[in-house]
């Protein structure tokens, strides 16, 4: 891959949090939804690639735009690549107005990202101090303790971050009896796998079981920044439990990093929406706009954090051509 195409993908990000941002709080999450993926959709085709989205808002027949096998880019000879998406990651965030919410992309060569089906995922992410120290297979307590081990920290000053949802009960209630303590999200596990490697989000390790397309990209992200993560399909029906046989891929096989996105290559790009421990969201001021974003690269391990300040009277359709 070209390395300009970093900074190309903020351009995608940050047209989907600004248009999405404008329905902060407003409890309407499909159409913050419509607005990040109409406004990627557009930027995606000024870009000089050849893409193909592997992983991004369904199947042909279910989403007009950014489905999957659908073809992106203004060049057919530029870099042939893989595209996973997340136009809004946090639809239900941004719509009640909370915290953490993300556009999202990940970009690897042709072939190298894993299709992953739209299913529950069992994950474990960690950033890069405690990389090789976790497995989906050990204890909830295990890993904790690998974790505390490898930062230099006490369990009981370990922070674990899972989705605030009842089918994670259990493992609360080993991280509790560990020790451990707990920062629970509703919404958007992509963010908080990214936010174990950075050491100002207070977030050590996540668990817990979401989205497997969520999951690839968080992968992206973490393989950018020297961390890890493991999933494992979690199928609910015999449907889901074919799709995996047809992938080639045994349900209760572990995905490791280099499953989940292969090569040495890949970038990853995000711009927060909504205020978040990592990135700020959008705010606007008269005819402006600001925006935080955060692009990676595995290849050379720079991660960039971008500030954009946007004229919109310059921008009516959130970019520009030429």
């Amino acid at each position: 891959m070209k390395r300009s195409l970093s900074m190309e993908v903020v351009r995608v990000t940050e047209a989907a949090a600004i248009a999405s941002a404008r329905w902060m709080g407003r409890g309407l999450k499909m159409e913050a939804d419509d607005a990040a993926t109409t406004a990627m959709r557009q930027v995606f085709d000024s870009i000089p690639m050849d893409a193909t989205v592997v992983i991004g808002e369904g199947e042909m027949d279910e989403a007009p735009m950014l489905y999957i096998g659908e073809k992106l880019g203004s060049d057919k000879s530029g870099p042939q690549v893989d595209i996973a998406v997340d136009p809004l990651e946090g639809t239900n965030i941004v719509a009640a107005g909370s915290g953490n919410a993300l556009t999202v992309l990940a970009i690897a060569d042709r072939g190298n990202l894993l299709h992953a089906p739209d299913m529950y995922m069992e994950k474990i992410a960690v950033g890069p101090e405690a990389a090789g120290k976790v497995h989906l297979d050990a204890s909830v307590t295990e890993n904790l303790k690998a974790v505390a081990a490898a930062k230099n920290k006490n369990v009981e000053d370990v922070v674990a971050t899972l989705l605030k949802r009842e089918r994670h009960q259990p493992i609360v209630d080993e991280i509790r009896a560990a020790g451990a303590r707990i920062k629970f999200i509703n919404d958007g596990d992509v963010a908080a796998a990214i936010n174990t490697a950075f050491d100002e989000t207070g977030v050590d390790i996540m668990f817990g079981t979401g989205g497997a397309p969520e999951g690839v990209i968080a992968a992206v992200a973490l393989k950018c920044l020297g961390g890890d993560f493991q999933g494992r399909l979690v199928p609910s029906n015999d449907e889901e439990i074919a799709r995996c046989e047809k992938m080639g891929i045994a349900v209760n096989t572990i995905l490791q990093m280099n499953d989940l996105v292969k090569g040495d290559d890949a970038i990853f790009a995000a711009t927060g929406v909504t205020d978040g421990e990592l990135l700020k969201g959008v705010q606007f001021k008269g005819g402006h706009c600001t925006t935080e974003s955060v692009v990676m690269r595995a290849k050379s391990g720079t991660v960039r954090f971008v500030e954009g300040r946007h004229r919109l009277d310059k921008k009516p359709n959130l970019y520009i051509k030429d």
